[in-house]
């Protein structure tokens, strides 16, 4: 299908989107935090992704490289937003971490209390939590050290820790 979409057949290009469209989606709106930006996005990085095609070299999986421009469109979506990154110093970072509690929650309101972080913290926390990108490739990334990667990390956590005390988060199935 990846070789047809090099030679520009539409209809194994529209396979591909069919196939990865809802995994990229949930990745640009987990980024962008609005679902209608971030279908714009998505469609963006899918053009790009298709006009780029001939640079796909099959070192990783299709969907590792696509999900990678998703991301960038994404985070150049929050840039021309001015979301900025926290710079800190190494002290800054050895910031004690507190552990939650660790029964079920309720993922509705995880997922509501994730959107309510900053841009910067939801974007590192998504990055690393859900994405699966260590700090070294979040730093790279996001054009930071990697002390402000665990440091908004860490801030992300107790942020969202704070969000999440007093109301209804867990699930008693």
């Amino acid at each position: 299908m990846i070789d047809q979409c090099k030679e520009g057949n539409r209809k194994a290009q529209f396979q591909l989107y069919k196939l990865y469209y809802k995994a990229m989606f949930s990745v640009s709106v987990r980024i962008v935090n609005d679902q209608m930006e971030a279908e714009d996005v998505m469609q963006e990085a899918f053009l790009s992704a298709f006009n780029k095609i001939d640079t796909y070299k099959g070192e990783v999986s299709f969907g590792a490289w696509l999900k990678r421009i998703v991301v960038n469109r994404s985070l150049d979506y929050l840039k021309k937003r001015k979301v900025h990154f926290e710079e800190v110093n190494e002290r800054t970072a050895q910031i004690a971490e507190y552990q939650m509690d660790t029964r079920e929650l309720d993922a509705k309101v995880l997922k509501q209390a994730i959107q309510e972080l900053s841009d910067g913290y939801r974007v590192v926390l998504s990055l690393y939590l859900i994405e699966g990108y260590d700090h070294d490739e979040i730093s790279q990334i996001l054009g930071i050290s990697n002390s402000a990667s665990r440091t908004q990390l860490l801030r992300a956590k107790n942020k969202l820790r704070d969000i999440l005390k007093g109301k209804e988060i867990f699930s008693y199935n």
